[in-house]
Protein backbone atom coordinates (compact mmCIF):
# COMPACT_ATOMS: atom_id res chain seq x y z
CA UNK A 1 0.00 0.00 0.00
CA UNK A 2 1.35 3.77 -0.97
CA UNK A 3 1.50 6.13 1.60
CA UNK A 4 -1.13 8.57 2.04
CA UNK A 5 -1.22 10.72 -1.31
CA UNK A 6 -0.73 13.88 0.82
CA UNK A 7 2.44 13.82 2.05
CA UNK A 8 3.70 13.33 -1.36
CA UNK A 9 2.63 16.11 -3.24
CA UNK A 10 5.23 18.62 -4.81
CA UNK A 11 5.90 21.60 -2.78
CA UNK A 12 3.85 23.94 -4.18
CA UNK A 13 0.73 21.82 -3.83
CA UNK A 14 1.18 20.87 -0.22
CA UNK A 15 -0.86 24.37 1.10
CA UNK A 16 2.78 26.10 1.97
CA UNK A 17 3.70 23.34 4.90
CA UNK A 18 7.91 23.19 5.45
CA UNK A 19 9.26 20.50 3.56
CA UNK A 20 11.33 19.49 6.90
CA UNK A 21 8.08 18.43 8.25
CA UNK A 22 7.03 16.31 5.13
CA UNK A 23 10.76 15.05 4.98
CA UNK A 24 10.42 14.07 9.01
CA UNK A 25 7.25 12.27 8.08
CA UNK A 26 9.09 10.18 5.68
CA UNK A 27 10.99 8.83 7.95
CA UNK A 28 8.64 6.66 9.01
CA UNK A 29 7.73 5.39 5.75
CA UNK A 30 8.00 1.52 6.58
CA UNK A 31 5.12 1.50 8.69
CA UNK A 32 3.10 2.81 5.87
CA UNK A 33 2.96 -0.69 4.43
CA UNK A 34 1.00 -1.63 7.58
CA UNK A 35 -2.72 -2.52 6.81
CA UNK A 36 -5.02 0.77 7.17
CA UNK A 37 -8.50 -0.71 9.02
CA UNK A 38 -10.50 2.29 8.08
CA UNK A 39 -8.01 3.94 4.57
CA UNK A 40 -10.57 7.10 3.95
CA UNK A 41 -9.93 7.78 7.52
CA UNK A 42 -6.10 7.40 7.75
CA UNK A 43 -6.14 9.87 4.74
CA UNK A 44 -8.33 11.97 6.74
CA UNK A 45 -5.47 11.74 9.47
CA UNK A 46 -2.99 12.67 7.40
CA UNK A 47 -4.59 16.06 6.14
CA UNK A 48 -5.56 16.91 9.22
CA UNK A 49 -2.48 16.75 10.82
CA UNK A 50 -0.60 18.09 7.52
CA UNK A 51 -3.28 21.21 8.33
CA UNK A 52 -1.87 21.20 11.89
CA UNK A 53 1.17 21.08 11.22
CA UNK A 54 0.78 24.89 9.38
CA UNK A 55 0.64 26.14 12.71
CA UNK A 56 2.48 24.54 15.49
CA UNK A 57 6.07 24.33 14.12
CA UNK A 58 7.18 23.53 17.92
CA UNK A 59 5.56 20.11 17.42
CA UNK A 60 5.41 19.52 14.09
CA UNK A 61 8.23 16.50 13.69
CA UNK A 62 6.82 14.84 17.00
CA UNK A 63 2.89 14.38 15.58
CA UNK A 64 4.91 13.52 11.79
CA UNK A 65 6.88 10.32 14.05
CA UNK A 66 3.96 9.63 16.10
CA UNK A 67 1.41 9.12 13.04
CA UNK A 68 3.94 7.81 10.93
CA UNK A 69 5.00 5.40 13.19
CA UNK A 70 1.44 4.35 13.84
CA UNK A 71 0.19 4.37 9.82
CA UNK A 72 -1.62 7.72 10.50
CA UNK A 73 -4.51 5.58 12.17
CA UNK A 74 -6.22 7.80 15.28
CA UNK A 75 -4.40 7.61 18.40
CA UNK A 76 -7.58 8.51 20.84
CA UNK A 77 -10.40 6.57 18.65
CA UNK A 78 -11.56 3.41 17.75
CA UNK A 79 -14.41 2.04 15.94
CA UNK A 80 -15.51 5.82 15.68
CA UNK A 81 -15.60 6.39 19.81
CA UNK A 82 -13.67 8.06 21.45
CA UNK A 83 -10.83 5.39 23.84
CA UNK A 84 -10.43 5.32 27.70
CA UNK A 85 -7.13 6.73 26.89
CA UNK A 86 -8.40 9.59 25.18
CA UNK A 87 -10.02 10.64 28.92
CA UNK A 88 -6.90 10.41 30.02
CA UNK A 89 -5.49 12.76 27.98
CA UNK A 90 -7.34 15.02 28.57
CA UNK A 91 -7.28 14.45 32.56
CA UNK A 92 -3.48 15.02 32.16
CA UNK A 93 -3.85 18.49 30.45
CA UNK A 94 -6.21 19.40 33.06
CA UNK A 95 -3.56 19.05 35.40
CA UNK A 96 -1.28 21.82 33.94
CA UNK A 97 -3.02 24.14 36.52
CA UNK A 98 -1.35 22.15 39.14
CA UNK A 99 1.62 23.23 37.50
CA UNK A 100 1.17 26.69 36.79
CA UNK A 101 0.48 26.27 33.28
CA UNK A 102 -2.77 27.41 31.78
CA UNK A 103 -4.82 24.67 30.59
CA UNK A 104 -6.49 26.90 28.01
CA UNK A 105 -3.08 26.58 26.28
CA UNK A 106 -3.70 23.13 25.49
CA UNK A 107 -7.37 23.60 25.08
CA UNK A 108 -8.27 21.10 27.60
CA UNK A 109 -11.90 22.15 28.12
CA UNK A 110 -12.52 22.09 24.03
CA UNK A 111 -11.19 19.10 23.43
CA UNK A 112 -13.52 17.12 25.89
CA UNK A 113 -16.16 19.18 24.67
CA UNK A 114 -14.66 17.39 21.29
CA UNK A 115 -14.08 14.09 22.31
CA UNK A 116 -17.97 13.89 23.09
CA UNK A 117 -19.37 15.50 19.84
CA UNK A 118 -17.03 14.10 17.34
CA UNK A 119 -18.59 11.86 14.37
CA UNK A 120 -17.12 10.74 11.43
CA UNK A 121 -15.76 13.89 9.79
CA UNK A 122 -14.44 15.41 12.83
CA UNK A 123 -12.53 12.41 14.06
CA UNK A 124 -9.09 13.24 12.37
CA UNK A 125 -9.04 16.87 13.35
CA UNK A 126 -9.93 15.83 16.91
CA UNK A 127 -7.33 13.25 17.45
CA UNK A 128 -4.38 15.24 16.04
CA UNK A 129 -5.37 18.39 18.16
CA UNK A 130 -5.54 16.23 21.38
CA UNK A 131 -2.12 14.87 20.32
CA UNK A 132 -0.92 17.77 19.35
CA UNK A 133 -1.83 19.42 22.92
CA UNK A 134 -0.79 16.57 24.84
CA UNK A 135 2.69 17.08 22.93
CA UNK A 136 2.63 20.90 23.65
CA UNK A 137 1.66 20.42 27.63
CA UNK A 138 4.63 17.72 27.55
CA UNK A 139 7.01 19.92 26.27
CA UNK A 140 6.24 23.29 28.33
CA UNK A 141 5.89 20.99 31.03
CA UNK A 142 9.33 19.79 30.85
CA UNK A 143 10.99 23.21 29.13
CA UNK A 144 9.20 25.89 30.38
CA UNK A 145 7.24 27.70 27.84
CA UNK A 146 9.65 30.66 27.03
CA UNK A 147 13.45 30.50 26.00
CA UNK A 148 15.22 31.12 28.82
CA UNK A 149 18.32 33.58 27.36
CA UNK A 150 15.23 35.76 26.20
CA UNK A 151 15.27 36.74 29.96
CA UNK A 152 18.87 37.08 30.81
CA UNK A 153 19.01 33.03 31.52
CA UNK A 154 21.31 31.01 29.84
CA UNK A 155 22.70 27.92 31.15
CA UNK A 156 26.00 25.90 30.55
CA UNK A 157 24.30 22.42 30.00
CA UNK A 158 21.23 22.03 27.23
CA UNK A 159 18.74 19.75 28.33
CA UNK A 160 18.16 17.23 25.99
CA UNK A 161 14.59 17.44 23.39
CA UNK A 162 12.23 14.98 24.89
CA UNK A 163 11.17 12.70 22.27
CA UNK A 164 7.71 13.36 22.55
CA UNK A 165 6.46 10.66 20.04
CA UNK A 166 7.87 8.07 21.43
CA UNK A 167 7.50 8.87 24.74
CA UNK A 168 3.57 8.90 24.42
CA UNK A 169 3.44 6.14 22.08
CA UNK A 170 5.27 4.14 24.62
CA UNK A 171 3.17 5.34 28.02
CA UNK A 172 -0.46 4.98 25.35
CA UNK A 173 0.92 1.16 24.57
CA UNK A 174 1.77 0.56 28.39
CA UNK A 175 -1.09 2.36 29.91
CA UNK A 176 1.24 4.88 32.01
CA UNK A 177 -0.05 7.83 30.38
CA UNK A 178 -1.46 9.58 33.43
CA UNK A 179 2.01 9.41 35.17
CA UNK A 180 3.87 11.40 32.45
CA UNK A 181 3.59 14.85 33.89
CA UNK A 182 5.42 13.46 37.32
CA UNK A 183 7.83 11.91 34.90
CA UNK A 184 8.60 15.16 32.81
CA UNK A 185 8.31 17.68 35.20
CA UNK A 186 11.15 18.98 37.00
CA UNK A 187 12.27 16.30 40.03
CA UNK A 188 12.99 19.00 42.64
CA UNK A 189 11.52 19.11 46.28
CA UNK A 190 11.05 22.27 46.00
CA UNK A 191 9.61 22.37 42.32
CA UNK A 192 6.66 19.85 44.33
CA UNK A 193 6.71 22.18 47.44
CA UNK A 194 5.96 25.03 45.24
CA UNK A 195 3.20 23.22 43.35
CA UNK A 196 1.23 22.62 47.09
CA UNK A 197 1.81 26.19 47.62
CA UNK A 198 0.24 27.19 44.68
CA UNK A 199 -2.94 25.22 45.36
CA UNK A 200 -2.94 26.59 48.66
CA UNK A 201 -2.60 30.65 47.65
CA UNK A 202 -4.98 30.06 45.21
CA UNK A 203 -7.78 29.04 47.85
CA UNK A 204 -6.35 32.18 49.86
CA UNK A 205 -7.07 34.46 46.86
CA UNK A 206 -10.34 32.80 46.18
CA UNK A 207 -11.59 34.51 49.04
CA UNK A 208 -12.48 38.02 49.92
CA UNK A 209 -9.91 39.72 51.89
CA UNK A 210 -10.68 43.17 53.24
CA UNK A 211 -7.78 46.02 52.86
CA UNK A 212 -6.06 46.99 56.49
CA UNK A 213 -7.27 50.81 57.36
CA UNK A 214 -3.99 52.95 56.53
CA UNK A 215 -1.39 53.83 59.14
CA UNK A 216 1.62 55.86 59.04
CA UNK A 217 3.47 54.11 61.47
CA UNK A 218 1.78 50.84 63.76
CA UNK A 219 4.89 49.86 66.76
CA UNK A 220 4.17 47.53 69.56
CA UNK A 221 2.09 48.65 72.14
CA UNK A 222 -0.38 51.23 70.19
CA UNK A 223 -4.10 51.09 69.24
CA UNK A 224 -4.84 50.34 66.03
CA UNK A 225 -8.43 50.05 64.25
CA UNK A 226 -7.71 47.50 61.86
CA UNK A 227 -6.11 44.90 64.75
CA UNK A 228 -9.07 42.12 63.60
CA UNK A 229 -8.83 42.12 60.58
CA UNK A 230 -5.06 42.15 60.68
CA UNK A 231 -5.66 38.55 63.09
CA UNK A 232 -7.60 37.61 60.40
CA UNK A 233 -5.18 37.83 57.83
CA UNK A 234 -2.02 36.66 59.62
CA UNK A 235 -4.01 33.42 60.79
CA UNK A 236 -5.18 32.73 56.97
CA UNK A 237 -1.35 33.28 55.93
CA UNK A 238 -0.31 30.95 58.54
CA UNK A 239 1.58 33.33 60.64
CA UNK A 240 -0.39 33.14 63.47
CA UNK A 241 -1.62 30.43 64.86
CA UNK A 242 -5.72 29.99 64.79
CA UNK A 243 -6.18 29.86 68.66
CA UNK A 244 -4.83 33.05 69.47
CA UNK A 245 -7.04 35.41 71.05
CA UNK A 246 -7.48 38.84 69.19
CA UNK A 247 -5.51 41.49 71.73
CA UNK A 248 -7.11 44.36 72.24
CA UNK A 249 -4.05 46.70 70.83
CA UNK A 250 -1.30 45.90 68.68
CA UNK A 251 1.14 43.82 71.11
CA UNK A 252 2.08 40.38 72.46
CA UNK A 253 1.79 37.28 69.59
CA UNK A 254 0.33 39.00 66.93
CA UNK A 255 3.78 41.35 66.78
CA UNK A 256 5.77 38.38 66.50
CA UNK A 257 3.22 37.05 64.40
CA UNK A 258 4.70 40.22 62.00
CA UNK A 259 7.87 40.00 62.16
CA UNK A 260 7.02 36.58 60.54
CA UNK A 261 5.47 37.77 57.95
CA UNK A 262 8.27 40.94 57.56
CA UNK A 263 10.95 38.15 57.35
CA UNK A 264 9.14 35.82 54.94
CA UNK A 265 8.65 39.46 52.64
CA UNK A 266 11.78 40.10 52.80
CA UNK A 267 11.43 42.70 54.96
CA UNK A 268 13.15 44.07 57.96
CA UNK A 269 11.69 41.77 60.65
CA UNK A 270 11.33 44.74 63.52
CA UNK A 271 7.65 44.27 64.31
CA UNK A 272 7.07 48.00 63.21
CA UNK A 273 4.53 48.39 60.37
CA UNK A 274 5.16 51.00 58.16
CA UNK A 275 4.65 52.20 54.67
CA UNK A 276 6.60 48.84 52.85
CA UNK A 277 4.87 46.57 55.49
CA UNK A 278 1.50 47.68 55.42
CA UNK A 279 2.00 47.42 50.99
CA UNK A 280 3.16 43.98 51.55
CA UNK A 281 0.07 42.78 53.67
CA UNK A 282 -2.05 44.18 51.74
CA UNK A 283 -0.65 43.05 48.70
CA UNK A 284 -3.68 41.25 46.51
CA UNK A 285 -2.48 37.42 47.07
CA UNK A 286 -3.78 36.89 43.30
CA UNK A 287 -0.18 38.33 42.76
CA UNK A 288 1.40 35.70 45.11
CA UNK A 289 -0.01 33.24 43.02
CA UNK A 290 1.42 34.45 40.09
CA UNK A 291 5.02 34.81 41.77
CA UNK A 292 4.38 31.35 42.71
CA UNK A 293 3.80 30.17 38.70
CA UNK A 294 7.00 32.40 37.72
CA UNK A 295 8.94 30.38 39.67
CA UNK A 296 7.28 26.89 38.79
CA UNK A 297 8.83 28.37 35.17
CA UNK A 298 11.85 29.34 35.73
CA UNK A 299 12.41 25.49 37.45
CA UNK A 300 11.62 24.25 34.52
CA UNK A 301 14.65 25.43 32.26
CA UNK A 302 16.87 24.09 34.78
CA UNK A 303 18.83 21.26 33.08
CA UNK A 304 19.18 18.05 35.77
CA UNK A 305 21.32 18.91 38.22
CA UNK A 306 22.71 15.23 38.68
CA UNK A 307 25.89 15.74 41.83
CA UNK A 308 25.93 15.17 44.90
CA UNK A 309 26.51 18.21 45.97
CA UNK A 310 25.06 21.88 44.64
CA UNK A 311 25.60 25.62 45.63
CA UNK A 312 22.02 27.76 45.07
CA UNK A 313 22.61 31.43 45.15
CA UNK A 314 19.14 33.33 45.19
CA UNK A 315 19.47 37.14 43.72
CA UNK A 316 16.58 38.66 45.36
CA UNK A 317 16.70 36.57 48.34
CA UNK A 318 20.19 37.65 49.22
CA UNK A 319 20.99 33.94 50.44
CA UNK A 320 23.07 31.01 49.55
CA UNK A 321 22.31 27.65 50.21
CA UNK A 322 24.91 24.53 50.36
CA UNK A 323 22.85 21.27 49.24
CA UNK A 324 23.86 17.44 49.52
CA UNK A 325 21.70 15.01 47.66
CA UNK A 326 18.99 12.73 49.52
CA UNK A 327 17.63 10.29 47.67
CA UNK A 328 16.17 12.22 44.00
CA UNK A 329 16.42 15.21 45.42
CA UNK A 330 18.58 17.74 47.67
CA UNK A 331 18.79 19.26 51.41
CA UNK A 332 20.17 22.25 52.75
CA UNK A 333 23.14 21.66 54.58
CA UNK A 334 23.93 25.14 55.38
CA UNK A 335 22.32 28.80 54.89
CA UNK A 336 24.09 32.11 55.06
CA UNK A 337 23.25 35.93 53.45
CA UNK A 338 25.60 36.96 50.31
CA UNK A 339 25.44 40.54 49.17
CA UNK A 340 24.77 40.51 44.90
CA UNK A 341 25.35 43.28 42.11
CA UNK A 342 23.36 46.46 43.20
CA UNK A 343 19.83 46.57 40.85
CA UNK A 344 20.94 49.57 38.72
CA UNK A 345 23.63 48.84 36.81
CA UNK A 346 26.05 46.37 37.95
CA UNK A 347 23.16 43.10 38.55
CA UNK A 348 24.26 39.85 38.94
CA UNK A 349 23.48 36.85 35.91
CA UNK A 350 21.64 34.15 36.34
CA UNK A 351 24.22 30.95 35.64
CA UNK A 352 24.69 27.89 35.91
CA UNK A 353 28.74 26.33 36.44
CA UNK A 354 30.87 24.60 38.32
CA UNK A 355 32.79 25.15 41.29
CA UNK A 356 36.58 24.07 40.44
CA UNK A 357 39.14 25.90 42.49
CA UNK A 358 39.37 28.19 45.72
CA UNK A 359 41.99 31.00 45.89
CA UNK A 360 42.96 31.93 49.17
CA UNK A 361 44.66 34.90 49.95
CA UNK A 362 43.97 36.08 46.20
CA UNK A 363 44.99 39.01 44.39
CA UNK A 364 42.37 40.95 42.88
CA UNK A 365 42.46 41.64 39.19
CA UNK A 366 39.91 44.55 38.84
CA UNK A 367 37.70 43.95 35.82
CA UNK A 368 38.46 46.28 32.86
CA UNK A 369 35.41 48.22 33.25
CA UNK A 370 35.76 49.16 36.80
CA UNK A 371 39.19 49.99 35.80
CA UNK A 372 38.09 52.37 33.01
CA UNK A 373 35.54 53.62 35.18
CA UNK A 374 36.31 53.97 38.45
CA UNK A 375 39.81 53.71 39.32
CA UNK A 376 41.67 55.50 36.24
CA UNK A 377 39.19 58.69 37.58
CA UNK A 378 39.82 58.21 40.84
CA UNK A 379 44.06 57.65 40.36
CA UNK A 380 43.65 60.65 38.35
CA UNK A 381 42.50 62.91 41.29
CA UNK A 382 43.96 61.12 44.16
CA UNK A 383 47.75 59.71 43.36
CA UNK A 384 47.17 58.62 46.35
CA UNK A 385 44.70 56.24 46.29
CA UNK A 386 46.95 53.68 44.54
CA UNK A 387 49.11 53.08 48.04
CA UNK A 388 46.47 53.54 50.49
CA UNK A 389 44.39 50.44 48.49
CA UNK A 390 47.69 48.43 48.28
CA UNK A 391 46.67 48.12 44.24
CA UNK A 392 49.45 47.75 41.58
CA UNK A 393 49.92 48.11 37.80
CA UNK A 394 50.65 45.02 35.65
CA UNK A 395 51.50 45.44 31.85
CA UNK A 396 49.65 42.59 29.87
CA UNK A 397 52.43 41.93 27.82
CA UNK A 398 55.08 40.78 30.52
CA UNK A 399 57.15 42.91 32.35
CA UNK A 400 56.93 43.94 35.98
CA UNK A 401 54.30 45.23 38.48
CA UNK A 402 54.52 48.65 39.06
CA UNK A 403 53.13 50.95 42.21
CA UNK A 404 53.64 54.50 40.22
CA UNK A 405 50.14 55.99 39.59
CA UNK A 406 52.41 57.64 36.29
CA UNK A 407 49.74 59.06 33.48
CA UNK A 408 51.23 56.66 31.31
CA UNK A 409 50.10 53.74 33.44
CA UNK A 410 47.01 55.15 33.24
CA UNK A 411 46.93 55.46 29.72
CA UNK A 412 48.26 52.15 29.12
CA UNK A 413 45.50 50.67 31.16
CA UNK A 414 42.71 52.40 29.26
CA UNK A 415 44.33 50.71 25.61
CA UNK A 416 43.89 47.27 27.86
CA UNK A 417 48.08 47.29 27.31
CA UNK A 418 48.08 46.88 31.32
CA UNK A 419 45.95 45.96 34.13
CA UNK A 420 45.39 47.21 37.93
CA UNK A 421 45.42 44.74 40.83
CA UNK A 422 44.74 44.25 44.31
CA UNK A 423 47.32 43.15 46.46
CA UNK A 424 46.10 40.38 49.54
CA UNK A 425 45.83 42.06 52.82
CA UNK A 426 43.51 43.33 54.97
CA UNK A 427 42.38 46.46 52.26
CA UNK A 428 41.32 43.82 49.05
CA UNK A 429 37.92 43.46 48.58
CA UNK A 430 37.94 39.98 47.99
CA UNK A 431 38.84 38.93 51.46
CA UNK A 432 40.83 36.44 52.53
CA UNK A 433 39.32 33.64 50.01
CA UNK A 434 37.57 33.65 46.51
CA UNK A 435 35.76 30.73 44.99
CA UNK A 436 36.04 30.18 41.53
CA UNK A 437 33.20 28.66 38.99
CA UNK A 438 34.75 30.30 35.12
CA UNK A 439 32.17 32.01 33.41
CA UNK A 440 31.53 34.29 30.93
CA UNK A 441 30.62 36.58 33.32
CA UNK A 442 33.57 36.66 35.52
CA UNK A 443 31.71 36.37 38.44
CA UNK A 444 32.54 34.63 41.43
CA UNK A 445 31.85 33.92 45.63
CA UNK A 446 34.32 35.80 47.56
CA UNK A 447 35.23 36.91 51.52
CA UNK A 448 35.24 40.63 52.56
CA UNK A 449 36.29 42.44 54.75
CA UNK A 450 33.06 45.10 54.92
CA UNK A 451 30.84 42.49 56.82
CA UNK A 452 28.68 45.45 58.35
CA UNK A 453 26.78 45.14 55.02
CA UNK A 454 24.83 41.67 55.74
CA UNK A 455 22.76 43.08 58.41
CA UNK A 456 21.05 45.27 56.18
CA UNK A 457 17.65 43.95 54.72
CA UNK A 458 18.51 44.96 50.94
CA UNK A 459 21.73 43.86 50.16
CA UNK A 460 22.65 44.86 46.63
CA UNK A 461 25.97 46.53 46.86
CA UNK A 462 28.57 45.06 44.43
CA UNK A 463 29.80 45.12 41.30
CA UNK A 464 28.35 42.02 39.93
CA UNK A 465 30.11 39.48 42.37
CA UNK A 466 28.39 37.68 45.24
CA UNK A 467 30.19 38.25 48.50
CA UNK A 468 29.35 35.32 51.44
CA UNK A 469 28.66 36.19 54.96
CA UNK A 470 30.00 32.65 56.52
CA UNK A 471 33.44 32.57 54.12
CA UNK A 472 35.11 29.72 55.98
CA UNK A 473 31.88 27.64 56.85
CA UNK A 474 31.42 27.35 52.96
CA UNK A 475 35.23 26.32 52.22
CA UNK A 476 34.34 23.67 54.67
CA UNK A 477 31.69 22.35 52.66
CA UNK A 478 33.47 22.81 49.69
CA UNK A 479 36.61 20.72 51.06
CA UNK A 480 35.09 18.21 53.48
CA UNK A 481 36.26 15.55 51.21
CA UNK A 482 39.71 16.64 50.79
CA UNK A 483 42.44 15.16 52.92
CA UNK A 484 43.36 17.63 55.81
CA UNK A 485 41.26 20.60 55.13
CA UNK A 486 39.49 21.18 58.56
CA UNK A 487 38.38 24.12 59.75
CA UNK A 488 41.63 25.32 61.43
CA UNK A 489 44.02 24.47 58.56
CA UNK A 490 41.73 26.97 55.99
CA UNK A 491 41.25 29.35 58.66
CA UNK A 492 45.20 29.07 58.59
CA UNK A 493 45.43 29.57 54.89
CA UNK A 494 43.41 32.96 55.42
CA UNK A 495 45.78 34.83 57.54
CA UNK A 496 47.59 37.62 56.13
CA UNK A 497 51.25 36.28 56.74
CA UNK A 498 49.66 33.51 54.63
CA UNK A 499 51.23 33.41 50.96
CA UNK A 500 48.26 33.32 47.91
CA UNK A 501 47.52 29.95 47.29
CA UNK A 502 45.17 27.89 44.91
CA UNK A 503 43.74 24.79 45.46
CA UNK A 504 41.75 22.43 43.24
CA UNK A 505 38.56 21.00 44.28
CA UNK A 506 38.66 17.04 43.37
CA UNK A 507 35.18 16.93 42.15
CA UNK A 508 33.75 20.12 40.73
CA UNK A 509 30.40 21.25 42.31
CA UNK A 510 27.61 23.10 40.19
CA UNK A 511 26.72 26.59 40.98
CA UNK A 512 23.61 27.77 40.25
CA UNK A 513 22.71 30.97 40.34
CA UNK A 514 19.08 31.78 40.14
CA UNK A 515 16.25 34.29 40.48
CA UNK A 516 12.72 33.30 41.79
CA UNK A 517 10.86 35.92 44.29
CA UNK A 518 8.84 33.25 45.46
CA UNK A 519 10.61 30.26 48.01
CA UNK A 520 9.26 27.00 49.52
CA UNK A 521 10.95 26.22 52.81
CA UNK A 522 11.09 22.84 53.81
CA UNK A 523 9.50 23.81 56.89
CA UNK A 524 6.40 24.16 55.04
CA UNK A 525 7.02 28.39 55.06
CA UNK A 526 6.75 30.64 51.96
CA UNK A 527 8.54 33.40 51.38
CA UNK A 528 7.65 36.39 48.57
CA UNK A 529 10.60 38.75 47.74
CA UNK A 530 10.37 41.98 45.92
CA UNK A 531 11.55 41.70 42.33
CA UNK A 532 15.01 43.11 42.47
CA UNK A 533 16.02 43.77 39.03
CA UNK A 534 12.54 43.52 37.56
CA UNK A 535 13.06 40.02 36.03
CA UNK A 536 9.62 39.34 37.08
CA UNK A 537 7.70 41.76 35.70
CA UNK A 538 9.99 40.85 32.16
CA UNK A 539 8.59 36.88 32.49
CA UNK A 540 5.07 37.87 33.03
CA UNK A 541 5.27 39.87 30.12
CA UNK A 542 6.78 37.44 27.96
CA UNK A 543 4.19 34.88 28.71
CA UNK A 544 1.40 37.11 28.36
CA UNK A 545 2.91 38.11 24.89
CA UNK A 546 2.95 34.44 23.02
CA UNK A 547 1.05 33.60 20.78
Amino acid sequence: MTPPPILLRAPAERRGVPARWVAVACLALPAFAAPAREPALREDVSAALTRLQSRQEATAADLARFYGERGFEPAWFANGRPTAQAGEAVALLRTAVSHGLEPADYDAEGLAQRLRDAYRETIAATDTALTSGLFAFLRNLGRGRIVPPRLRFEPARRMDEPDLARVVAEATTAGRLPGLAARLAPASAQYERLRGALARYRVLASEPVAALPAVRKLAPGQDYAGIAALHRLLVALGDLAPGTGVPQRYEGEIVAAVRRFQERHGLDADGVIGKASLAALNAPLRGRVRQIELALERLRWLPPLTADKLIVVNVPEFRLRAMRRDGETFSTALRMNVIVGRALDTQTPMLIEELRRIEFRPYWNIPPSIARKEVVPRLRREPEYLAREAMEFVPTRGGRPTTEPSEAMLEAVLRGEARIRQRPGPRNALGAIKFVFPNNANIYLHHTPGTALFARGRRDFSHGCIRVEAPVELARFVLEEETGWDEARILAAMREDASPRTLRVRTPIPVLVFYTTAVAEEDGRMFFLPDLYGHDAALDAALRQRP
